[in-house]
């Protein structure tokens, strides 16, 4: 993710982690930077030119977004965006925890993110003003824990911790809303990998535990 693209103000440490996390980090910062704008042609193709796994749900998953990206222009694409999070008023969807764990913005669950950014030293990148509970700043911030950007990475139980508290109660609903949204076309697909992301993540802390 290029400084551009980054939601939160994060310093960029090379730390040496496992190949599995790396990866890890990889398809959260994939599904933040698909997540807080319109792609790019350039981000499209690098999107069409991923090749996933047909044994894997994720695998597959990852196919069909290709698929689909290879036949998408730009300009549609960034329709279909602001159809989905911007609207006139408001998009089709809100995606910020404190309304899917709510049904109101601003609410109890950014103020409790707040503060568990604060202790990690997480800030709001100076250009973004929206609120930091939204589902791409969410994305940004677990990869930033994966990768040891705001100082040493973060442990399993670390980052489990932060899963099951800010992203884990919520942003699987999401995902599946976006796979199915009226509006959505490759965003059905960004919402298909999202969704077994988060089912294989959840899956992968609980087994943490055993």
């Amino acid at each position: 993710m290029t400084k551009q693209e980054a939601l939160m103000e994060t310093p960029e440490p090379n730390h040496a982690i496992a190949e599995e996390d790396r990866l890890r980090a990889d398809l959260y910062d994939f599904l933040a930077v698909l997540l807080a704008a319109p792609p790019s042609d350039a981000l499209l193709a690098k999107t069409a030119s991923l090749s996933g796994d047909a044994e894997t749900d994720l695998g597959t998953a990852v196919a069909a977004l290709s698929r689909i990206a290879k036949h998408s222009k730009s300009t549609a694409v960034e329709r279909e965006f602001n159809a989905l999070f911007i609207g006139l008023g408001r998009g089709e969807l809100l995606p910020y925890a404190s309304y899917y764990l709510t049904g109101f913005l601003n609410e109890k669950p950014l103020a409790a993110l707040r503060r568990d950014m604060a202790a990690r030293g997480m800030t709001r990148a100076p250009n973004v003003y929206e609120p930091e509970d939204n589902i791409a700043s969410m994305m940004e911030m677990m990869a930033s824990l994966i990768t040891g950007r705001f100082g040493k990475p973060a442990s399993v139980a670390e980052q489990k911790t932060f899963f099951n508290k800010h992203i884990g109660p919520w942003a699987g609903h999401f995902f599946t809303d976006l796979e199915a949204a009226k509006n959505s076309v490759l965003y059905a697909s960004v919402g298909a990998v999202g969704r077994v992301f988060m089912e294989i993540e959840t899956e992968g802390f609980r087994m943490s535990a055993e």
